[in-house]
């Protein structure tokens, strides 16, 4: 039986499988080849290191009591802390639903966003004014305003300058310029008279010249010709006529 299951000398033997090389290497393959051995490695060394990771997730996650504090209490402190964010999420519920019927209120009112900004710039501004902040910074500015002015710094150079205005209205110089504005404007309101004068004048005499005085004849002739003919074709639409008379024609050739 164990010469049947033997080789014979005489059998052809496979040949070894031979890597084959592609035709053309390509430098995106070889990276993207590179890349992912180097994943590879990443993952192993990721996977080596999660190992030593405890699986129960509710023992991890708790972490270790503060000092001073039993396992109850604990226990007490964080059922606080759900029963508390629970309260603030119901709070945060309901100012949202407030903040959304107080918004249809306002559009039924017709009041915009910008009436809002208004109202809301202007109570600001109060409450900045009506703050402590506020009042002791005015407070202080008036103190300082005082000590300034009552200072003899200040009131040296309140009286130097005056002595500096009263000696600038009295030189030369200064009412020579006043003399001199003062005759410009006389003379200004003399000129602006005389040519006011000079111009009513011109219209008088031309009103009383032959040529004004034939023109205006002339207007004259024309107004009354238009008047009377107004009139007498007045006349003739009223003036009555019989029954059974007929509005003569005039029959006159052209």
């Amino acid at each position: 039986m164990l010469g049947k299951w033997r080789l014979r000398r005489d059998t052809p033997t496979l040949p070894a499988p031979t890597r084959r090389l592609p035709a053309r290497w390509c430098p995106e393959t070889a990276g993207h080849r590179a890349g992912a051995a180097l994943m590879q490695a990443v993952l192993g060394l990721l996977a080596d290191a999660m190992t030593d990771v405890p699986v129960d997730g509710a023992a991890a996650a708790r972490t270790a009591a503060p000092e001073g504090l039993t396992a109850a209490e604990e226990e007490e402190l964080r059922a606080e802390i759900a029963k508390v964010e629970e309260e603030i999420g119901t709070l945060r519920q309901v100012l949202a639903a407030k903040e959304r019927h107080c918004g249809e209120l306002k559009r039924k009112l017709g009041l915009t966003p910008l009436d809002g900004l208004k109202q809301n710039l202007s109570k600001s501004w109060h409450d900045v004014q009506v703050s402590n902040a506020y009042v002791k910074t005015s407070e202080k500015l008036g103190e300082w305003n005082d000590k300034v002015t009552q200072s003899d710094l200040y009131l040296s150079a309140s009286s130097t300058l005056e002595d500096w205005n009263e000696k600038l209205t009295q030189s030369e110089a200064y009412k020579k310029t006043q003399e001199t504005l003062s005759q410009a404007g006389q003379k200004t309101s003399a000129a602006l008279s005389n040519v006011g004068s000079v111009i009513s004048r011109k219209l008088g005499d031309m009103r009383n010249s032959a040529t004004f005085k034939s023109f205006e004849d002339r207007v004259g002739t024309i107004k009354s010709r238009v008047v009377g003919s107004r009139e007498n074709s007045t006349d003739g639409l009223h003036s009555p006529s019989g029954a059974g008379e007929k509005p003569p024609q005039d029959n006159a050739p052209f």
